[in-house]
C-alpha cells in the first residue's frame, strides 16, 4: 500500500449501509439476489464480489456504488471557508442558496438560505425524499407545511418529515436567513 493512501474496508462499508437501512443480513441478501452466506462472506472480506454483485448490493441499499469506495480520510477538503460556498442558484424572487457542506457526496447536505424581504421561496410547495431540519439564524419567516403555516423567528427550528410539501415566506421588511440540513442530500 502506498503511503498516504487509505485502505478501504469494502465489507465494513456494505455492513455500515445495511445497518443504516436497518436491513437484516437475510433481507439485504434477498433484495440483492444473493445467498445470505455470500453476503456474509462479502461483509467479512472473505469473498471478493464482482462488479455486478456490488451493483446489485448498491441498488438494494439505494446508495451509489462509489460510496463503498469512499474513505474517511481527514483533510482540508472537509472545510468550506467563509465566502467560498458553492452557490446552488438564486431561485424565484432572489432567494439565495449556499451549500455549506463541501459537496453532496456525504450523507447530509447543509445549506444557507437567504429569503429577501416580502418574498417566497417557491410558488408551489415542494417536498424531498429525505428528512430536513431548518434553523432560523436571523429575521422572521413563515413556513408552510402542507396546508398549515407556522411563524418562525431567529432561534426557532423546524423538522420537515420526508414527503411533506413545504415552502418559506418572508412577509417582513428584512432578510430572513435560514440554515437547513437534508439527509440524504436531495436539494
Amino acid at each position: 500500500m502506498r503511503k498516504g493512501m487509505e485502505e478501504i474496508n469494502l465489507g465494513a462499508k456494505v455492513q455500515e449501509f445495511r445497518n443504516m437501512r436497518q436491513y437484516s443480513l437475510r433481507e439485504l441478501a434477498s433484495r440483492a439476489d444473493l445467498t445470505p452466506s455470500m453476503l456474509s462472506q462479502i461483509e467479512n472480506n472473505t469473498a471478493n464480489p464482482s462488479i455486478n454483485t456490488l451493483k446489485a448490493i448498491a441498488a438494494a441499499l439505494e446508495v451509489p456504488m462509489f460510496k463503498f469506495f469512499q474513505g474517511n480520510s481527514v483533510s482540508e477538503d472537509l472545510i468550506v471557508r467563509k465566502g467560498n460556498y458553492v452557490k446552488l442558484g438564486s431561485i424565484e424572487d432572489g432567494v439565495i442558496y449556499d451549500l455549506l457542506t463541501p459537496d453532496l457526496s456525504g450523507d447530509i447536505e447543509m445549506c444557507l438560505m437567504e429569503i429577501p424581504a416580502q418574498s417566497v421561496t417557491s410558488t408551489v410547495p415542494k417536498s424531498h425524499v429525505g428528512e430536513e431540519v431548518a434553523y432560523v439564524v436571523s429575521g422572521k419567516a413563515t413556513i408552510r407545511l402542507e396546508e398549515k403555516s407556522f411563524d418562525l423567528s431567529d432561534g426557532d427550528s423546524v423538522r420537515i418529515p420526508p414527503g411533506v410539501k413545504h415552502l418559506w415566506e418572508n412577509r417582513h421588511d428584512e432578510v430572513a436567513t435560514v440554515i437547513f440540513a437534508i439527509t440524504p442530500p436531495s436539494f
